[in-house]
C-alpha cells in the first residue's frame, strides 16, 4: 500500500507551456507516468490569465474552484458555458473539449481531477459533517478549511491545505470534522 501526506505549500510549481499559470501536482498514477500514460492524476492549479485549456484525448476531468474570483468556462460548440465562481462545487467535462477559460474577477486556485476514461473513473464529494468513506482502493483526502481528524490505516490530522493519498490498498476512513465550518475534499478512484 502508498499511503502519502501531503501540504499543498511543499509541492513544487510547474508553469504551464501557455504561461498562464503554475501547476502543484499531488499525485501521478501509476508511479513514474507522465501526462500521455497516468491513470488518474490531481494537481491544484493557480489560473493568472485567460486562455484555453490544455486538450487531453480520452481524459475526464473535474475542476473545483478553492478560492479568488472563478473563471468562466466556454466553448466546445457551446456544449460548455460554465463558470465556476462557487468555492467547492465540482464539475465535470471532457478532457478533449475545446474549452477556454476567462477570469472572473483576478486570479484563481484550482482543484483538477484527471482519469483515464477507458481505465478508471473519479467521484468527488465535498464533506461538511461526519461520516464513514466506504472503502476504496485509491483516493485523496484533502481538508480545505477547518482541520479533520482522520482514522483508517493510521490515525491523521489534516488541516487546511493537507490531504492524504493512496493506491493499492482496499482503505476505509473514519472522517470527523473538528469544527464547525470544516470542508473536505474526498476523492475516490473506481475501476
Amino acid at each position: 500500500m502508498s499511503l502519502q501526506r501531503f501540504n499543498v505549500a511543499d509541492l513544487p510549481a510547474m508553469p504551464w507551456k501557455n504561461d498562464g499559470g503554475v501547476t502543484r501536482e499531488i499525485v501521478c498514477q501509476p508511479s513514474g507516468a507522465d501526462m500521455g500514460s497516468f491513470d488518474w492524476r490531481v494537481s491544484i492549479a493557480h489560473i493568472e490569465s485567460d486562455g484555453p485549456f490544455s486538450s487531453f484525448v480520452g481524459i475526464d476531468r473535474v475542476i473545483t474552484l478553492l478560492s479568488g474570483g472563478g473563471v468562466h468556462l466556454h466553448g466546445d460548440g457551446g456544449q460548455v458555458d460554465h463558470c465556476l465562481d462557487t468555492p467547492w462545487e465540482p464539475f465535470a467535462f471532457a478532457g478533449e473539449a475545446a474549452i477556454q477559460a476567462r477570469l472572473l474577477a483576478g486570479d484563481c486556485h484550482d482543484f483538477n481531477v484527471m482519469t483515464r476514461r477507458a481505465v478508471c473513473s473519479a467521484s468527488l464529494q465535498v464533506l461538511r459533517s461526519a461520516c464513514d468513506w466506504p472503502v476504496a482502493s485509491q483516493g485523496l483526502l484533502m481538508a480545505v478549511q477547518g482541520s479533520w481528524k482522520l482514522e483508517g490505516p493510521s490515525t491523521l490530522t489534516l488541516l487546511p491545505q493537507e490531504g492524504v493519498w493512496w493506491s493499492d490498498a482496499d482503505t476505509a476512513w473514519r472522517l470527523r470534522p473538528q469544527s464547525p465550518d470544516a470542508a473536505l475534499l474526498a476523492l475516490k478512484i473506481s475501476h
